[in-house]
């Protein structure tokens, strides 16, 4: 069995502004926008939704399957992830386009304003999910991260007619996706990720409400941020988790990818939905408070008394025994 992530696999700038964005706009001038931010720093880090979520479960002990497309300038980042266990054989690779780039700037509040260039990216519709599941053998999940929409349109109704289980994350593709687009995304996935903002805009432009949406997928996993996640199901009491408290946030970008990542781990190992999220929440807290994505490691006990000062003993318990290869 085996993890297909795919998605995003990008090249991200990060800058710091050290004010308030709302400090520079006028509401009721944003139609003639114009404005520049002088940032203080810039760090250029590997990223992607996709290759961020392969990079934790790597680091969790898993081999997942990364699939996307890139650029020729790949090849130091396909080292990267390969040295933490990701595999990156599937990987299409463009003879024309750069990797994709996500270039975004924070600001005091933790505001974000970013921009996005597709790049290779566009290719990944031309990626067929068969052959790869031929290699790696079935898939206990395939997750259909922000990618170029052809291709996720592709990968989603290949699930569907093949019997895959897939995970639904259009994330970032929300904003300008319209309601028959974020329909075919979601529906008869068997996860939906989503964070607060993300859920309000998909009951919005799909024109479904929850309980519609809940008719259509099995387990809708909303993150809060600072209040941790919710997971919802058709016909039961939603599960509230609440958030690893941070020893100080440093950067958002990547929060959500990491969860992810804790989230799929912990199913494949066969843990209830619970103890998914809690090991989301451990695993994304490592990443708010480092710069970058893809920057943190993990140390087998702090790890393991950050998950016990957060949810007792018994998560402890039911967690350690995976972490076979997280080193004290």
């Amino acid at each position: 069995m085996s993890l297909l992530i795919a998605g995003s696999i990008a090249t991200d700038h990060l800058m710091t502004f050290p004010g308030k964005f709302s400090d520079s706009l006028v509401v009721d001038q944003l139609d003639k926008l114009s404005v520049s931010f002088l940032v203080e720093d810039l760090e250029v880090r590997r990223g992607g939704c996709a290759a961020n979520i392969c990079f934790g479960l790597g680091n969790l002990g898993l081999s997942p399957v990364l699939v996307g497309a890139v650029g020729e300038d790949f090849a130091d980042y396909r080292s990267w992830l390969e040295r933490h266990n990701v595999d990156c054989d599937s990987v299409h690779v463009s003879e024309t386009r750069h990797t994709a780039r996500f270039v975004c700037t924070n600001d005091a509040a933790h505001a974000q304003i970013a921009s996005f260039y597709a790049g290779a990216m566009s290719e990944s519709r031309e990626i067929e999910l068969k052959p790869i599941v031929d290699r790696v053998g079935e898939p206990d999940y395939v997750l259909v991260g922000p990618d170029d929409p052809e291709g996720m349109l592709r990968h989603t109704d290949e699930c569907r007619k093949r019997g895959y289980r897939f995970v639904a994350d259009p994330s970032q593709q929300l904003a300008f996706g319209e309601g028959p687009l974020i329909r075919q995304l979601i529906d008869g996935a068997h996860i939906l990720f989503s964070n607060e903002y993300e859920a309000t805009l998909i009951t919005q432009k799909t024109g479904w409400t929850r309980e519609d949406v809940l008719d259509r997928v099995g387990t809708w996993v909303v993150t809060l941020g600072a209040d941790g996640v919710r997971i919802d199901r058709k016909g039961e009491e939603s599960i509230v988790v609440e958030a690893v408290p941070e020893i100080e946030k440093v950067e958002p970008t990547g929060v959500g990818d990491a969860f992810r990542a804790g989230f799929l781990a912990a199913l494949t190992w066969d843990l209830d939905m619970e103890r998914a999220a809690q090991l989301g929440c451990l695993l994304a807290v490592h990443v708010v408070e480092q710069v970058g994505t893809q920057e943190y490691t993990l140390s087998r006990a702090d790890f393991l008394k950050r998950l016990e000062d957060t949810y007792g003993a018994q998560a402890v318990k039911d967690i350690e025994p995976n972490l076979k290869t997280i080193r004290s």
